[in-house]
């Protein structure tokens, strides 16, 4: 039976709280059209407490109407609060820190004054009609009966879900497993997952808590986010769909658009080796690795390209055999000369080692030619000092025949 998770994307709000990051209306709007449009079905588009245009921005949003449920960020203050009514959404996360540090150094509160607070605003936002959720900040360092705790209190003063932030990204997918699992089987509502990426275990922890029993899980686009980021969407969904078989409801298709988009819309420039959705992926470079792919695309793809609306790319460089330069150079209509493929082998990888960059198909070509004219030369030269040969022997000067 295929098993459904749903990803939340905070790609508007917690991408936003990167340095320098800050989008329009006009980006807000397409992006979240874009993230409608590629399945998914919860945005969290902004923290409505910032002020007027963001609220202003927000309730622009929600004048589209997306096939999605619109959730704001939100302190729990009445402060945030307000703001979220004022906003039109009709879904809020309401986060309070559930650490011991946070809770000190942040709010003064212990943790009786923190269920407290949680009871009031949870009960406050479900009267005026909100879906909530209760976010707990710093959960991955929360002590694990107080967390138990939070979601009892926030499930009997009407949430819907909790969600275990990992904050400052210390977990690991073991651990993740584990929290997530324990608290799972205590929790009378779902839970939903938030991982950041201080030591690049984001997507990692994020499938570890999915497979814990978490239905829900935060991601952004490109996984970018405050400090080193957060789970990226496009990571989750294919691993999801590759690995696990459940159904996400994203179109993968739409990813490698989608993550353009938002690079751009961010000003964000992006590592060619990312996965899933950026230049080199599908790239292939190494003379064993094209050989065997040129056989069996499942030599050295674990990941289908098509999968993800992307193709196949072999290029020459320092590390390419004559299978890959034939291969290359018969999609420009040349056939490689068996006689000279070890020479072109060892020219195409001076060129790259020079250059220190791929050869491209028409560099290729005009390498390949130009060997097959200097082949061509020295066949005609050594023809021609035959025949001088053959007639020296022949017309010796001074000699009668």
């Amino acid at each position: 039976m295929t098993r459904h998770v749903f990803l939340n994307d905070t790609t508007l709000r917690d991408r936003e709280q990167a340095p320098g990051v800050a989008f329009t209306t006009t980006e807000k709007l397409e992006i979240a059209e874009s993230l409608a449009a590629a399945g998914v079905t919860e945005i969290e588009i902004g923290t409505p407490v910032m002020g007027a245009d963001e609220i202003e921005t927000i309730r622009a949003v929600v004048a589209r109407r997306l096939p999605v449920r619109l959730m704001a960020w939100c302190r729990m203050t009445s402060l945030d609060l307000d703001a979220a009514i004022e906003s039109g959404v009709h879904a809020v996360n309401l986060s309070l820190p559930a650490s011991d540090i946070q809770l000190a150094a942040k709010l003064g509160l212990d943790k009786a004054g923190a269920l407290q607070v949680i009871e009031h605003m949870v009960r406050r936002a479900a009267a005026a009609g909100f879906f909530v959720a209760v976010g707990c900040e710093d959960a991955s360092r929360a002590n694990r009966d107080h967390l138990a705790r939070v979601i009892e209190t926030a499930a009997r003063a009407g949430a819907s879900r909790v969600r275990l932030a990992d904050t400052v990204g210390v977990l690991d997918p073991f651990s993740t497993f584990e929290l997530v699992a324990q608290l799972v089987a205590q929790s009378p509502i779902d839970l939903e997952f938030h991982a950041h990426n201080d030591l690049g275990l984001a997507a990692a922890n994020t499938l570890a808590a999915i497979r814990a029993g978490t239905r829900h899980a935060s991601v952004t686009v490109l996984g970018l986010g405050e400090r080193a980021g957060n789970a990226a969407l496009e990571e989750v969904a294919a691993a999801m769909a590759v690995l696990d078989g459940a159904d996400t409801g994203i179109e993968l298709t739409a990813l490698p658009d989608l993550a353009a988009q938002v690079a751009w819309a961010a000003r964000r420039q992006t590592a060619a080796i990312k996965p899933v959705a950026c230049a080199d992926v599908f790239t292939h470079e190494s003379g064993n690795h094209v050989a065997g792919l040129l056989k069996d695309s499942r030599t050295y793809q674990g990941l289908d390209p098509a999968l993800v609306g992307r193709c196949r790319r072999i290029v020459i460089g320092k590390h390419s055999g004559a299978t890959a330069i034939a291969h290359v150079l018969s999609e420009s209509g040349r056939d490689l000369d068996p006689d000279l493929a070890a020479a072109m082998v060892a020219r195409v990888r001076r060129e790259a080692a020079e250059t220190k960059s791929t050869v491209t198909a028409t560099q290729l070509v005009e390498l390949y030619d130009g060997m097959c004219s200097e082949a061509s030369l020295a066949e005609l030269c050594g023809s021609r000092s035959a025949v001088r040969e053959r007639t020296t022997t022949v017309f010796r000067p001074g000699r009668m025949q």
